[in-house]
């Protein structure tokens, strides 16, 4: 069975459309106007190997707030689509990824209740033109769409470019753990019968 979503979101501050294969092999097509924010979401396709285009249209001229939050809620909802009742997968996944100077643990639950723990204020405010405030409400958007727990620390680093990147990387490993199908596993894992 394939585990692909295609979501849409159309309002008056942005215009999405993004299709996700959890079964992929790390191909991106990413354009949200927002140079880092693609570089942040190529990172997470290629890590996890995930296949996903991402076509963003929002008002970045306002800030990029609405395009970066707004991109979290589709790419939640895509996840939670293409995972179905979420039959045979491990549920849960983490990693630890170091990038250069940075160490950064990601951990979450695919439980179907939506929870972010995120400890971490990064000292730059900007990374090129990417408010560095952004990425917790992009993982917050993630968590209450997909339904999922995510819990985020930065165990050490310097450099806001390299602590950011590594959560993304982070969070796309710890996704590819928590998504496999394990045939060990009947139905789903839970003593509740349900996630």
């Amino acid at each position: 069975m394939e585990r692909v979503a295609n979501i849409t979101r159309d309002t008056k501050e942005t215009q999405i459309s993004l299709e996700l294969n959890i079964d992929g092999e790390g191909n991106a097509s990413v354009d949200t106007g927002i140079g880092f924010f693609n570089h942040m979401l190529e990172a997470f396709t290629k890590h996890g190997l995930f296949d996903m285009n991402c076509k963003c249209g929002g008002d970045i001229e306002v800030d990029g707030h609405h395009t970066v939050e707004d991109t979290g809620i589709v790419l939640g909802q895509a996840i939670k689509q293409a995972l179905g009742d979420k039959t045979g997968i491990r549920r849960f996944g983490n990693f630890i990824l170091p990038m250069d100077d940075a160490l950064v643990l990601c951990a979450i639950d695919l439980c179907g209740r939506p929870y972010l723990s995120f400890d971490y204020t990064f000292k730059t405010p900007m990374i090129g033109e990417f408010d560095t405030e952004l990425i917790k409400e992009f993982f917050q958007a993630i968590s209450y769409s997909a339904m999922m727990n995510i819990h985020i620390k930065v165990l050490s680093g310097e450099n806001g470019h390299h602590i950011a990147e590594a959560m993304f990387k982070a969070f796309a490993k710890a996704l590819d753990e928590a998504t496999t199908v394990d045939p060990r596993i009947q139905g789903v894992q839970s003593t509740k019968g349900t996630l």
